[in-house]
């Protein structure tokens, strides 16, 4: 799908209220064309932000259901989070391994999947530290599946993903993680708190950030292209 292009507005003088809330308007209907093709479908009719179930320790399902309910979950989490292909299997394994050996410690205060991206966004740190200590890999670019029969269509939602990927990769890490959580996989902000060991006013802080820089830097694409067009 074709990342819309916002019309330009030419402000002169001072900015009226009127006009703030039309620039409002613009960045956030960039942001969510942006990342439409990137969220995963409802988890339920409660609408995006409605809480994963909590399940209690002693109706834990065994840990191969876990594995295959939640792989894609994990999966496309850590390459948002900026894994690169080439270690990506390695980090999700450790993931699941970690979760295998604390499965017993699982007290039901959050849920399955809240609990899962801790460890995985813990993971992912330990990820990062060690590829400071190296010489660097790039980081890859998240594919997008060819479901289209329309190689325009196609060659749109490649160039969205690309934007994307490119932006995120633009967000320091503390911005990417809680980004990533609340606009992406769409986890509520006292499931992201809980992740990430933060109080909510803090998730709301860095989220609002994150947003403003995820739009700015979806709008110097945006600029970037069109100056390529003419």
């Amino acid at each position: 799908m074709d990342v819309p292009t916002a019309p330009t507005i030419i402000l002169t003088g001072s900015a009226t209220p009127a006009s703030r809330h039309m620039a409002q308007e613009n960045t956030g209907v960039q942001r969510r064309a942006a990342i439409r093709e990137h969220r995963p479908p409802p988890r339920d009719p409660g609408g995006p932000q409605a809480p994963a179930p909590v399940v209690c320790p002693d109706a834990l399902p065994a840990f191969h259901e876990i594995y295959d309910t939640h792989f894609d979950f994990v999966w496309r989490s850590a390459r948002r989070l900026g894994v690169a292909e080439s270690s990506l299997e390695d980090v999700v394994q450790d993931s699941f391994l970690t979760a295998y050996r604390r499965l017993d410690s699982f007290e039901g205060r959050s849920s399955l999947r809240t609990w899962l991206f801790g460890i995985l966004l813990r993971t992912v740190r330990d990820h990062r530290r060690r590829l400071r200590r190296k010489p660097s890999e790039p980081l890859q670019r998240e594919p997008v599946a060819d479901v289209d029969s329309n190689p325009l269509e196609h060659a749109a939602r490649a160039q969205a993903a690309r934007v994307v990927q490119a932006v995120l990769d633009g967000l320091d890490e503390a911005r990417r993680e809680v980004f990533v959580m609340a606009e992406l996989e769409q986890l509520s902000a006292p499931e992201i708190a809980d992740a990430l060991g933060i109080n909510v006013n803090t998730v709301y802080s860095r989220l609002r950030a994150a947003r403003k820089a995820f739009d700015s830097g979806v709008q110097r694409h945006q600029e970037r292209d069109q100056r390529r067009i003419r």
